[in-house]
């Protein structure tokens, strides 16, 4: 048994009309506008996503876990010049630090 392959693609079929018309396959007048459709999506939030919601409107009204009274004398020391530095234990933290990072 032999079969021969054709390479060849089916013949495509010229349109039926060359003329245009107002009236589309479907029925409707082409040049009348389309209507939009009301918008049907909804968000419902879950419990932990409304939690979220609740603890990011409460920690942008309030510092969380801020002690104001020593914020602001650190920036009194700071004004006033009286805020000492010490290089050798911000040295010793920050290779601390890169230890623990596996460094």
């Amino acid at each position: 048994m032999s079969h021969k392959i054709d390479g060849g693609l089916p013949a495509v079929r010229p349109p039926e009309s060359s003329q245009t018309s107002a009236i589309s396959r479907a029925g409707s007048e082409r040049g009348q506008a389309v209507g939009a459709t009301a918008p049907t999506d909804s968000v419902r939030l879950t419990g932990e996503a409304e939690g979220l919601q609740a603890l990011g409107r409460q920690l942008g009204t309030s510092p969380a876990g801020i002690d104001l009274a020593k914020v602001q004398s650190l920036r009194a020391a700071i004004a006033d010049g009286s805020y000492q530095i010490d290089a050798e234990q911000i040295a010793s933290r920050m290779i601390d630090l890169d230890r623990q990072l596996g460094g």
